[in-house]
């Protein structure tokens, strides 16, 4: 099995890797940065031996570098890499749109659009999404934040459109008779002090660690919050549509099936919205 992780050099996406390489799949990391790939290689190596790990470059903010990736034949994809910005003022991708809707929805959606004839027949397409979705909605008038920027609320909003983009791609796959399946995972309440160390990706101090304890009744680890996207990947149960998360009330704990989220229901959003990201993208991943 051959698996590409966008983002597969830090957080979770490592952590992804990480377990899927020790489950024996052949991973390759996606990321913009060649030395935080290798870096990533030379950990996941280090934790799991024998592990094959392969590297493309790939910058879900620019998505004329997308146009000439070559990964090989994939049995999965995780879409994983993206942005949160805590602060303004908005920035734009190299295409111009706002930053955290344009890598981490229109990013991806522009990816599985490229990757899907390198997919094999009964592929998968991982989505990771976010707990801070759940009570998210989009606006339509105002999809990019052009209006109103508010950068948490920007965030929810482009984690809420990969997540109904990986929706609306499962229906589509359905209606095609397609044997592809296309999941949801989101991986709770995942922190970098409840993450164990894996030098030099993530290195996790004393002082960390001990600021971090209380919040181990509620959270979790980003190694964790991996565990349902490599659930997803290689659970011979998972059906498409699917969603993924930690057991206990959505935050923290092994992985479990769990019902879609109210607004990941709307498919009207979600036919709007694969209809607006071909415009602005110029591709149709089932086109």
């Amino acid at each position: 099995m051959r698996v590409l992780v966008t983002g597969g050099n830090a957080g979770i996406g490592y952590f992804a890797a990480e377990q899927l390489a020790s489950a024996g799949a052949e991973v390759v990391i996606g990321s913009r940065d060649p030395a935080k790939a290798e870096a990533a290689r030379a950990a996941i190596r280090s934790q799991v031996s024998g592990a094959k790990v392969d590297y493309v470059r790939l910058d879900l903010a620019d998505l004329a570098s997308l146009e000439d990736l070559d990964p090989g034949e994939l049995d999965a994809v995780v879409c994983n890499a993206g942005v949160m910005l805590d602060h303004p003022p908005r920035r734009e991708t190299a295409d111009g749109h706002e930053m955290m809707f344009g890598t981490n929805h229109l990013g991806h959606f522009a990816l599985v659009a490229r990757l899907l004839p390198k997919l094999v027949p009964e592929g998968r397409i991982v989505t990771t999404g976010s707990f801070a979705a759940k009570s998210s909605s989009l606006d339509f008038a105002d999809l990019q934040s052009e209006r109103d920027y508010q950068p948490k609320r920007a965030y929810e909003r482009s984690k809420l459109a990969q997540m109904l983009f990986a929706v609306e791609l499962d229906r589509r796959l359905r209606a095609a008779g397609s044997k592809r399946l296309s999941v949801l995972a989101h991986p709770g309440g995942a922190l970098d002090s409840l993450t164990p160390s894996r030098p030099p990706v993530h290195v996790r101090t004393a002082g960390q660690w001990l600021r971090g304890v209380p919040a181990r009744v509620a959270l979790q680890g980003k190694d964790a919050g991996a565990r349902p996207a490599v659930r997803a990947v290689l659970g011979p149960d998972v059906a498409g549509g699917q969603l993924w998360g930690p057991r206990t009330f959505g935050l923290r704990g092994r992985p479990r099936l769990e019902p879609r989220w109210a607004n990941l229901a709307e498919e009207a959003a979600a036919s709007r919205l694969w209809a607006e990201s071909v415009t602005l993208t110029g591709l149709d991943p089932l086109g």
